[in-house]
């Protein structure tokens, strides 16, 4: 649908008779009335219900209205809230440079206008309060739905599977943790989408007031290629640097595993938890957690190291644009604005890489767990738990 939008949805647009020919974003509430974001409602809730109606007729899936449905509507509320940042982002130009007025004291500006630009940004900021209370009310029911889902995926086969090691853990507190963890890790991957969407046309647009670069010279819509090459960097060193981390949690759940279960047989059975055997599981525990630590340690180093430069990279590269006299102080809060809008939705893996980590770790353990339903044979990674005796065949 995005593909259509930004490939045909103008001209299709302007064939129904919407006028999209003002490029202007209208600052305030009346940007949600505009022929284009109208045109686009319509748009999506075609598109969506298109699919909708496609997928019902394929198959008659229990979970389709909250798969389906439910999906749409948190992409959809993530747009809007992505739009109302799109506002703000407009705002600031015009209250900026009637606060570089002001400050000259040549009384060009007055307070009430100042004022009038504080009140605009209530209009547009306190509704929006119920705009997020909303999408978070509603995302929490869509988890649980989700989590639901896969709780009674797996009772439904309880007979078959209760026998398996860790089949209560995995029925019980992953399907919490991957619920938990989808809760804000998904939304603020739709959001990334979302705010690229909204935010590239804008950096796009401001790209016309910075003629060059240092170093790299002039270049077609700079502010827009240096957001993604400095994102697709960070989120290269990050990898890189993390890329051993989710094999070393998996893990981690192993031995703790082993470990807890040595013990819970002790408290029945007195020839189970022998101190020696618990020195050794708990030998296991501490390799890895010091593993987990040398490895965080470099990550952690890389990580703020790009994280820090991020605060000011924009600036270097603004500098000779500042200092021509080119931009006013309201256009460069715009660009600062939407670059690390733009930056931040490509940076989502930097952001996001040590909560993914763990997210990554609960999968290969509830695929572990599906590969024991079905007969399937062990990962490499359970296979070397296997040899060490920590856990059963």
């Amino acid at each position: 649908m995005i593909v259509i939008w930004y490939s045909f949805g103008e001209k299709i647009g302007l064939a129904l008779g919407f006028d999209l020919r003002s490029p202007e974003t209208v600052i305030g509430l009346g940007h949600f009335t505009t022929p284009e974001f109208l045109w686009f409602d319509i748009f999506f809730v075609f598109g969506v219900l298109s699919l909708y109606l496609f997928w019902r007729f394929v198959g008659n899936h229990h979970w389709a209205n909250w798969s389906i449905l439910g999906s749409a509507l948190l992409i959809f509320l993530s747009y809007t809230s992505v739009q109302v940042s799109v506002v703000i982002n407009a705002w600031y130009g015009p209250f900026y440079d009637d606060i570089q007025k002001a400050l000259s004291g040549n009384g060009e500006v007055q307070a009430r206008d100042l004022y009038g630009h504080l009140a605009t940004f209530s209009f547009i900021a306190f509704p929006y309060i119920a705009l997020i209370i909303a999408n978070r009310f509603f995302t929490s029911h869509y988890i649980f739905r989700w989590r639901t889902a896969m709780n009674d995926h797996y009772l439904n086969r309880w007979e078959k599977i209760k026998k398996i090691e860790g089949a209560s853990q995995r029925v019980q507190e992953d399907t919490m943790r991957f619920a938990a963890i989808m809760e804000g890790l998904g939304v603020a991957f739709v959001d990334s989408i979302m705010t690229l969407v909204a935010f590239l046309p804008v950096l796009a647009a401001l790209s016309v007031h910075v003629e060059e670069l240092p170093v790299i010279g002039a270049m077609p819509y700079p502010l827009v290629t240096l957001s993604i090459a400095w994102s697709v960097f960070g989120t290269t060193l990050l990898l890189a640097a993390g890329i051993k981390l989710p094999g070393l949690e998996f893990k981690n759940q192993r031995v703790e595993a082993a470990f807890r279960k040595e013990l819970v047989l002790g408290e029945d059975d007195d020839l189970r938890a022998a101190p020696q055997t618990l020195r050794e599981l708990f030998a296991n525990v501490r390799k890895n957690y010091f593993r987990i630590y040398i490895h965080y340690t470099y990550f952690n180093l890389f990580r703020y190291m790009y994280l820090q430069a991020d605060n000011v990279v924009a600036y270097v590269f603004l500098i000779p644009t500042i200092v021509s006299g080119r931009i006013t102080l309201g256009i460069m809060n715009q660009i600062l604005r939407a670059f690390g809008q733009v930056a931040s939705s490509f940076q989502f893996l930097v952001f996001s890489w040590t909560t993914i980590i763990e997210l990554i770790s609960i999968y290969k353990r509830l695929q572990a767990f599906e590969a024991a339903i079905e007969g399937l044979p062990m990962s490499s990674i359970d296979r070397q738990f296997v040899d060490a005796g920590f856990i059963e065949d």
